[in-house]
Formats: structure tokens, sequence, C-alpha cells
């Protein structure tokens, strides 16, 4: 058995090092560990860093492809590498590598496919209010999305099996971490949480820049998980809303003209019909909708029986 574990890195000379001598050599279970680095277009010296810390395989992009398209490179390296199992972390040394036997142990027991490190998000003293706020509400939504039951979607400490990372297939520039528990629920693969403790923060996030861009960009994420995972719910709501919204008024209008004085109430009839109309064809938006997230489905599937045909090779 091979674990590999993974860290994305754009720019983490400062911190890789102290991430690096963390990690462990051995772990029960396993005939081999390795680490892999995805260096995504750094400037400073992390590839240098990552080699003189004796780091088994370096990926490297020619750019900065975002944090999603890294964790991807890597999930498609160690699986040509032979990895059985993968577990991705951070190079700011943000969760505990202590916890990697844990996190694994339900994988390599056959209880779960991918298994998510679940943080105290509540006594992390350098999260703002908001930024745990906004954790609660992407987990929340996860839940809903996936119909599974993880306490803490946005985390990256995780652990999947093979088969598992040769399913997954992540859309979104910004961060795979919501999508692919998603993306795990809607394949019935499962997934579960286990606690995992965090070090001392080293540096600010990368991703949350500034609290309005971070409310700004987990705003779009989520909506765009919603359009792509449930887009027949997504459109189906919101036409539900419209249609009801004319529906009520043109009962207002019909109430006004059996009264006698729907002359002067036209202007609502006129509104209620576009409304009406608009919702009936956010309706039909919704099918459409619901075809095309069926035939990604079977994109997906093809993508993975190619994906297993590649690496058995």
């Amino acid at each position: 058995m091979k674990l590999i574990i993974q860290i994305p890195c754009y720019n983490e000379a400062e911190t890789l090092a102290i991430a690096l001598s963390a990690l462990p050599r051995q772990v029960d279970g396993f005939d081999a560990v390795e680490w892999l680095i995805i260096d995504d277009g750094s400037t400073d010296r992390t590839v240098e860093v990552a080699r003189a810390n004796g780091v088994d395989h370096v990926i490297r992009h020619a750019g900065n492809k975002g944090l999603a398209r890294a964790f991807m490179t890597g999930l498609d390296a160690c699986l040509t590498l032979g990895a059985d199992i993968i577990v991705n972390t951070d190079a700011d040394n943000q969760y505990n590598a202590d916890d990697i036997p844990a996190l694994v142990q339900p994988v390599l027991e056959q209880r779960a496919e991918i298994v998510i490190g679940s943080r105290p998000i509540e006594a992390i003293k350098h999260f703002s209010p908001i930024k745990k706020l906004l954790q609660k509400l992407g987990s929340w939504v996860v839940r809903v999305a996936s119909k599974t039951d993880i306490s803490d979607a946005p985390s990256g400490f995780r652990a999947m099996s093979r088969i598992a990372a040769e399913r997954l297939m992540v859309f979104n520039d910004y961060t795979y971490t919501l999508e692919t528990i998603i993306q795990a629920g809607q394949k019935n693969m499962t997934i579960i949480s286990v606690p995992v403790g965090v070090n001392e923060d080293l540096r600010p996030s990368r991703l949350v820049k500034n609290i309005s861009s971070y409310i700004k960009r987990s705003i779009v994420t989520i909506i765009r998980i919603f359009i792509i995972y449930r887009p027949f719910r997504f459109f189906a709501g919101i036409g539900s809303v419209v249609f009801i919204a004319g529906l009520l008024l043109s009962t207002r209008y019909l109430y006004f003209w059996v009264s006698g004085s729907g002359d002067g109430h036209v202007q609502s009839l006129i509104l209620a019909a576009l409304l009406m109309g608009a919702g009936f064809q956010t309706f039909l938006i919704a099918f459409v909708a619901d075809l095309l997230s069926a035939n990604r489905k079977l994109l997906e599937e093809i993508r993975y029986m190619n994906n297993q045909q590649r690496h058995n090779n």
C-alpha cells in the first residue's frame, strides 16, 4: 500500500519547510509514504525548499492556475505514481500532521472513500467572526446539496481512496473544497469527518485576501454549486417565486374586476402576465438544466473509466 501526501503550493518558501518537517514518513498500514508538491507557478524558492526537505515528487505549473487546478493536478500525478490513498494538506502548516493516521484509517478500513478533517472552528482565534459564519454557511450549503453530514466542508485536510480520486472533477477555479464533497455525495461515495487539530497561524490566508472579496467569492461559489449540482431545484425555486407573484397579482386584479373597479388596475394585470410568463419560462429552463446535469454525469462516468484505463496501463 502506498500513501502519497500532496501539498498545493504557491510562493510557500517561508512556511513549506515547517509543514514538511511535521509530515510522517511512516504510517501504519502502508509500505511507502511519499510526498508530492504541486508548484502552482511560484516565483520564490518554493521548489528549492521542497527538494531540500526531501520531497519525493515535484509537479510544476507554467504559471499560476489557482488552487483548484493545482489540487486536480496533484490527484492525477498521485494516481499515475500508484497511490492507493492520497492525503491533501496545506503548505502553511495549518493542519496538525499528527492527525494523518486518524485521517487515513477509515479509508484503510474501507469504512469511507473520502475523509474530511474537521477543525474546531469556534476555537480558532485567527478566524474572524464573519469568516467563522461563512465557514458554517458553506458547510450547511454543502450538506444540503450533497446530502452528507460534513461539519467542516471548507477544510482542505482530507484523505481519499484511489477510486474516489479517479471519480472527482472540479469545475470551480477558486477552490476545490466544497465542490468535491458535493460530487462525492452525488456519486454515492461514503464520506465522513474526523476531528483534527490546527496549528498556529503562520501567514494570512491566500484565499481570503479581504473580507469583502471572500464574501463575494463565497456567495458566487455557493450559487454556482446549486446551479451545477442542483439545477432543477435552483431554477424551479426561482420560477415558483416569480410565477406565484404573478398569480397573486392576477388574483388581486380579478378581485377588483369582480368588484367593478378593474379599469384602474390594468397595470397589475400586465405585470402579472409578465411574471407568470417569466416563471413558466424559468420552469422550462429548470428541465433543460436538469437534462444537461444528467449529460454531465454521463461524461464524468466516461472520464472515470478512461482514467482507470490510463492509470492501470
